[in-house]
């Protein structure tokens, strides 16, 4: 017998029944992913549920919940530990199995970071980028020897795109920089500063169709 040629409890091809499960998955189809989930637990591939289950969290809803492969990993935890205390017959991890399996199905669906690890594995090979100026710092030699020390690494190193708005952020800036005996004068030097270069979007990449085309 060949080892692609596996057979579920009923009888079915493994392979076809994942195949199931995470295209049920994808299309939020709550029953019918279930009963593959099902099938496969009384199949005896309960480990490979969960693993397909991880990789769909980000493969299948990534960005568009960023907490969710936190939150399988933590069903996950919790099965496990359940799962070893045998005196209790009603199985009651499946409780978080089904809790995972109907989680994946409501949650908003992204497929960016598929998508992207493609996109730059793929591509990798094929294109080189050259270490940016801003990059040189008292963290390495080109920097060091650049004489970029503290008053560069909080002017120019530290800055960040979209920060979010954060208490005692620009006051603790101040308090480092006194702490590490930065020569800057106070928190809003006159000097020009740099400007944060715009983070790169990969939407970028595909510009819009001409307006008369």
């Amino acid at each position: 017998m060949s080892k692609y040629d596996l057979r579920t409890k009923k009888g079915y091809d493994f392979f076809e029944v994942s195949s199931a499960l995470q295209k049920c998955i994808r299309r939020g189809m709550e029953e019918e992913a279930m009963y593959w989930a099902v099938e496969l637990f009384n199949s005896n591939y309960v480990e490979y549920i969960w693993k397909r289950l991880r990789i769909m969290a980000s493969e299948d809803v990534g960005l568009a919940v960023p907490g969710i492969v936190a939150e399988v990993q933590a069903l996950y935890q919790h099965h496990k530990l359940q799962a070893t205390k045998k005196e209790d017959k009603n199985q009651p991890e499946r409780l978080f199995l089904t809790h995972a399996v109907l989680m994946l199905c409501r949650a908003p669906k992204s497929r960016v970071i598929d998508h992207a690890l493609l996109y730059h594995w793929m591509r990798h090979e094929h294109v080189h980028h050259e270490i940016p100026d801003w990059a040189l710092d008292k963290h390495n030699e080109r920097g060091r020897r650049l004489g970029r020390g503290w008053r560069h690494f909080f002017f120019t190193g530290t800055l960040l795109a979209d920060s979010g708005s954060v208490p005692g952020e620009h006051e603790y800036k101040q308090l480092a920089m006194d702490a590490v005996g930065s020569p800057a004068p106070s928190l809003f030097p006159t000097e020009p500063q740099p400007e944060v270069p715009a983070p790169s979007n990969v939407l970028s990449l595909f510009p819009e169709p001409d307006a008369q085309g």
